[in-house]
């Protein structure tokens, strides 16, 4: 039986498919201009020269693929986040709207500087990153708040915490379901923005940082912020949550592994698009471990996010 056949809800996700069921996910945080080595082995630990295969330059950021990944699906997708008025910015603002990511609230500072990132990819589909996160005001005073009215879900990473507070305390009071990108950030970070969080989803050395342990006993201790689920994704390993008292657990999806940049992000931009969409946590975590899978089939961060029917095709010939 394919895991396409577990999911409960298959109506939702059809509807969907077919424009029946509309879903507007913002997505708010960090957008960054990544650039993308490939190579033949990774570095060894001291000074060296290593030939690059390939090489690229495309935008990135947690936040921002996941708003790719939203659109992507199908679904109506707002980005929320800063930038310098550069031409790291401008860049990153044209490759959302050729995606159709709405950028009227993605803000270019006269006097900031863009986030950059420096990828480097092995052969075996592992990266290494290294960020400039950037430089630009944290005050969230200009966000349209009453927008979150029309929202589905929001998503948030870590790396603007105003930002991240400012829209959860707004979608909070209307219903708005809030899912917090658990990247890696500082203690106090997540003891402000949890407590706003309905689906908080960790990375394994995010969670290991902050809970001091990345095994899923470490998910029922963070109960205590009061989210609806807390989970944490383990690449290969898959996903374990916690909701209601009790620990769950979904595989992931073998394929062939080209490229794990940005994986978590689409994940969690799927898992966005599938909460608004109506999904229960079970099915969304099976939908976006899913989407994921195809991602990593391909190189860069944002090549390979399907299309919901790519995602649905996949799911029916896959155990």
């Amino acid at each position: 039986m394919s895991a396409f056949s577990d999911i409960g809800d298959l109506a939702t996700l059809t509807d969907v498919a077919a424009g029946a069921r509309p879903v507007h996910v913002i997505c708010l945080g960090l957008s960054a201009l990544d650039q993308v080595w490939r190579v033949d082995r990774s570095f060894v630990g001291r000074s060296e020269k290593i030939k690059a295969v390939e090489y690229g330059t495309i935008g990135g950021g947690m936040a921002a693929n996941a708003a790719v990944a939203v659109a992507r699906l199908g679904a109506s997708a707002a980005f929320w986040g800063r930038a310098g008025h550069d031409a790291a910015g401008h860049e990153m603002r044209s490759a959302f709207a050729a995606e159709g990511v709405d950028v009227k609230n993605f803000r270019l500072f006269p006097d900031g500087r863009s986030s950059v990132s420096g990828i480097i990819v092995d052969r075996s589909g592992e990266r290494q990153i290294v960020n400039y996160r950037g430089l630009y005001p944290e005050a969230a005073d200009w966000l349209p708040l009453e927008a979150v009215a029309r929202a589905s879900s929001v998503l948030a990473d870590p790396r603007w915490i105003e930002g991240a507070a400012t829209l959860f305390h707004e979608a909070r009071s209307r219903g708005v379901p809030t899912v917090l990108d658990g990247d890696m950030a500082d203690a106090e970070v997540f003891e402000r923005l949890l407590p706003l969080t309905d689906h908080a989803i960790f990375s394994e050395p995010a969670l290991g940082a902050f809970a001091g342990s990345a095994n899923d006993e470490s998910l029922a201790a963070l109960a205590r912020f009061g989210c609806r689920v807390i989970a944490v994704t383990r690449g290969e390993g898959g996903v374990s949550w916690y909701e209601n008292g009790q620990l769950h657990r979904q595989a992931a999806y073998v394929v062939d592994v080209v490229d794990t940049t940005g994986a978590g992000d689409v994940f969690h931009g799927a898992y966005a698009f599938a909460v608004g969409a109506g999904l229960d946590v079970r099915d969304a975590m099976t939908f976006s471990a899913a989407t994921a899978a195809m991602k990593c089939r391909h190189a860069g961060g944002r090549n390979g996010i399907p299309t919901i029917n790519e995602c649905l095709a996949f799911m029916r010939t896959k155990p």
